[in-house]
């Protein structure tokens, strides 16, 4: 785990959730792969390309910390199941068939998890063997995105037992693998990671679509992300975070009409360190402060929480100014102790590694474009420490 403070440089503490668009080049090439027209070393010789320009785009940014992109992967998902998002190299324990939705988007489109076919299970891919891959190239620190356990818990069948292979020890053998992907990305060089917990806010909403949203599961999804935290100290707590969000697709969102106060006073139960908050894209941003600002613990079994809040909208190709994300966070702070606010995107930029991006016209431009926002977030997180008088180590 290296060390690595996330007030310097700015103040307020801010980093990026994780993805950012693919290069077309990239999108096309796996597309290649899975048609079997290019083998795997022309893949990852894309992947390198797409993952060095990340780093060195990131860091010209100004921004203390960064990611590689997440271009190695083939979703925030599941990465952790299949070599590719058309599902080449599909672990072993999964099927392609059958497997439940884990959203249905506000466009129409939806995308699928794979169905758990018998056990033991265990993730194919480990998110430190792309950072790994990547720490060499970066002069800055890194951060990592993991999929949380609840994500996966959704691999087992609703409403059926796996023949010889029960939810208990399937949910067991999901917490330890979980808990490996944590510690190798920390021994891996990451300065950060954080779980994503897109699933939080759609498990409070009935859609009749997808039946686990009517399952009531959102106790379940924070008690087995709580297995998975429990497992680390405070110490290593401070630097696990938790991102939630509405969706991020084709420029599309999956519960955005959800009231936030339907999750956030459950969601701060998770003894994370830190969460990451979509809030730019919110249409009414007061009450959700407000709530972050009460339900937010200063102990969350030894460790005080720190609200990341959303200041840049990675669904729109309008840039935001850095006066704008100032703004945010100054009244932001009106309702969260400053000395608990930090800033940070909605969503990662482009979380499936096929993406199209119907409201930026191409991923070339979204990714020029991402690299934009994310300079405008890191000054105006400094400047809203100079408001503040947040002192900058």
């Amino acid at each position: 785990m290296s060390a690595y403070d996330p007030r310097t440089a700015t103040g307020i503490p801010t980093e990026p959730v994780g993805s950012l668009p693919r290069p077309q080049r990239l999108q096309r090439a796996y597309a290649e792969y899975d048609a079997g027209a290019i083998g795997k070393d022309e893949l990852e010789a894309e992947q390198e390309t797409a993952v060095r320009d990340s780093l060195e785009r990131g860091a010209e940014t100004g921004a203390p910390i960064i990611s590689d992109g997440e271009q190695r992967s083939s979703s925030f998902a599941t990465y952790p199941l299949t070599d590719t998002l058309a599902g080449t190299g599909l672990a072993e324990c999964l099927s392609a068939d059958g497997g439940q939705y884990f959203a249905i988007f506000s466009d129409g489109h939806g995308r699928q998890l794979p169905r758990l076919k018998h056990g033991p299970f265990r993730y194919k891919n480990y998110a430190a063997q792309s950072l790994r891959k990547s720490v060499p190239s970066s002069r800055l620190p890194l951060k990592q995105a993991v999929i949380a356990p609840s994500m996966l818990s959704l691999l087992y069948p609703l409403d059926e037992e796996v023949p010889g292979y029960s939810r208990e020890e399937f949910e067991a053998d999901l917490v330890d693998e979980c808990e490996k992907d944590i510690r190798e990305a920390f021994a891996a060089g990451a300065a950060r990671v954080s779980l994503d917990f897109t699933e939080g806010r759609l498990a409070t909403r009935n859609d009749p679509r997808n039946p686990w949203t009517a399952a009531n599961l959102l106790a379940h999804f924070i008690e087995i992300n709580n297995r998975v935290l429990g497992r680390f100290t405070a110490e290593e707590r401070s630097r696990i975070g938790i991102h939630t969000c509405p969706g991020g697709d084709r420029d599309a969102v999956h519960s955005a009409d959800v009231p936030y106060n339907n999750l956030l006073p459950e969601m701060f139960r998770m003894n994370a360190g830190y969460f990451l908050i979509q809030l730019a894209s919110e249409r009414d941003k007061d009450p959700v402060y407000e709530s972050i600002g009460r339900h937010l613990r200063g102990d969350a079994d030894g460790v005080a929480q720190t609200a990341y809040i959303g200041v840049i909208n990675p669904l729109t190709p309008r840039v935001e100014s850095a006066e704008e994300v100032c703004e945010a966070l100054v009244r932001a702070s009106e309702f969260i102790p400053k000395e608990q606010l930090g800033a940070t995107d909605d969503c990662g930029f482009s979380p499936f590694s096929l993406d199209e991006k119907p409201n930026h016209g191409s991923p070339d431009f979204a990714r020029d474009v991402a690299f934009q926002k994310i300079a405008s977030r890191v000054a105006g997180a400094r400047m809203a420490a100079e408001k503040l008088n947040i002192p900058v180590p």
